[in-house]
C-alpha cells in the first residue's frame, strides 16, 4: 500500500507541475486538459480522477504556488538572526523565488486580469498568507526593540515594496528591458538587483521619518 501512495503523490506533483506551466503560458481560458495530458504521458480521465475537472485543477495550481513562497521564507530562524541581516534576508530570498519561479508571476498576473475571480474561491490562501505577515511583524518587532527599525512602518508596508519591486523584474523585464536596453538575465545585473532589494529595504527601515 505505501508503495502506491507514493506513487499517486509523485503523478499529482507532476501533474501540479505540468499544469502550472501550462496556464502560465496559456491562461485559464487557453489552457487545455488534453495539452496537459499529454505533456505528462496520462490521461484526461486520470486528472480528472486526481483533481475533479479544469477548474479544480486550476485552484490547486494557484494554491500550490502560493504555497512555494510560503514554505520558503519559513527558512529564516528569526529568533537566531540579527533583525537586520533578516529583513536583508527576506527580501533577497523573496527576489531569488521569484527568479526561479517565473510561471508563479505570469500566474499572479493572470489571476489579476481576471481580477481575482479564482483566488477568491481559495479561502485557505487567507490564512496561508498569515505566516508571512507574522514572519514581518516579528522581524520588525525585534528591530524596534533594538533601536534600529523606525516605528511609523508595518508588515504590510514592507511585503509590498519586496513584492512590487521582486515581481515587477520578472513580470515586466521584456517590456523595460527593451526599453532602457538592459537585459535581467545577465548574472552582473541580477546580482545588482539582488543587493539592491535588500539595499532599499534595510535603508528604508534604518532611517528615521522626517
Amino acid at each position: 500500500m505505501p508503495p502506491v501512495t507514493r506513487d499517486a503523490e509523485r503523478t499529482r506533483a507532476e501533474l501540479l507541475a505540468v499544469a502550472t506551466e501550462v496556464f502560465a503560458e496559456e491562461g485559464y481560458s487557453g489552457a487545455r486538459v488534453d495539452d496537459i495530458a499529454e505533456r505528462t504521458r496520462t490521461t484526461k480521465r486520470m486528472i480528472y480522477y486526481y483533481f475533479g475537472g479544469k477548474e479544480q485543477l486550476y485552484l490547486a495550481v494557484l494554491e500550490n504556488a502560493y504555497q512555494g513562497i510560503r514554505k520558503a521564507e519559513q527558512a529564516i530562524d528569526v529568533d537566531h538572526t540579527d533583525p537586520v541581516a533578516a529583513i536583508r534576508q527576506l527580501a533577497e530570498l523573496t527576489f531569488d523565488h521569484h527568479v526561479t519561479h517565473d510561471a508563479f508571476i505570469r500566474l499572479v498576473a493572470i489571476e489579476n486580469i481576471h481580477r481575482g475571480e479564482f483566488i477568491r474561491r481559495i479561502e485557505s490562501l487567507r490564512t496561508l498568507a498569515q505566516p508571512a505577515k507574522t514572519l514581518l511583524d516579528e522581524i520588525l518587532e525585534l528591530g524596534r526593540a533594538a533601536g534600529v527599525f523606525r516605528e511609523d512602518v508595518d508588515a504590510i508596508d514592507v511585503h509590498l515594496v519586496i513584492s512590487a519591486y521582486c515581481v515587477f523584474q520578472i513580470a515586466n523585464q521584456y517590456t523595460f528591458g527593451y526599453l532602457f536596453d538592459v537585459s535581467f538575465t545577465d548574472p552582473e545585473r541580477r546580482s545588482h538587483l539582488r543587493s539592491l532589494i535588500g539595499d532599499v529595504v534595510v535603508g528604508w527601515l534604518t532611517n528615521a521619518p522626517r
